[in-house]
């Protein structure tokens, strides 16, 4: 279900409202180009918190079927993302609740990488041989498995999707403060679990007010 991501002017602020507007009143076209700018985005965050291809794409086509049957309640004072991932995290945590103690499926091809700088991997990037990066990687994401729900979203969506603070508030429905409490107590939870690897460079790991 994933599509390439669409050129720039195809993703504009301006290009989105009108699209959404065109899709309130109907227009199928808009609808479908909507998904198709979003899709990517939604579908790495969505199986990142749940780590199985199916179960994501189930919740991913359930989370915009949701969207556009609500479509005309939408506020455009609101980032369209903001609200795809609100519906798609609230599925994420239903879905988890009915599985847990299960262990899940890594698959680190799946999903492309973030922007540099942000991403929870840059640690493992640092490391010059390329057998230790990838158990790196996997011990990262082990551990970032084993955060809470509310945890993992906030790291996810602070590191993958360059979301502020007040941002991931929005989207898991808490202040700004809780969002940056989430990020602290994940952060500490994972240089407990990753002390003996990552004891050279926490600061991929800092969390920045905003």
């Amino acid at each position: 279900m994933v599509a390439n991501r669409p050129c720039d002017e195809r993703s504009s602020p301006a290009r989105e409202r009108e699209l959404i507007e065109r899709a309130q009143q109907g227009c199928a076209a808009s609808a479908h180009e909507l998904i198709v700018l979003h899709q990517d985005r939604l579908f790495a965050f969505v199986w990142r918190m749940v780590r199985n291809t199916h179960e994501a794409e189930e919740i991913c086509q359930e989370t915009f079927l949701r969207a556009f049957s609500a479509l005309g309640s939408f506020n455009n004072a609101y980032r369209f993302s903001t609200w795809l991932f609100t519906i798609g995290y609230r599925l994420c945590l239903n879905g988890l609740r009915k599985r847990r103690d299960v262990t899940p499926d890594l698959d680190f091809g799946n999903v492309s990488s973030a922007d540099a700088g942000r991403d929870v991997e840059d640690v493992a990037d640092r490391v010059a041989n390329s057998d230790e990066a990838r158990r790196l990687k996997e011990r990262i994401w082990n551990s970032v498995d084993q955060l809470t729900p509310q945890q993992r979203a906030a790291v996810l969506l602070f590191y993958r999707e360059s979301l502020s603070c007040q941002e991931i508030g929005e989207v898991l429905e808490m202040p700004a403060a809780t969002v940056k409490s989430h990020l602290h107590r994940a952060r500490n939870r994972l240089k407990e679990m990753l002390a003996d690897s990552m004891a050279e460079d926490w600061s991929v790991l800092r969390f920045e007010a905003s």
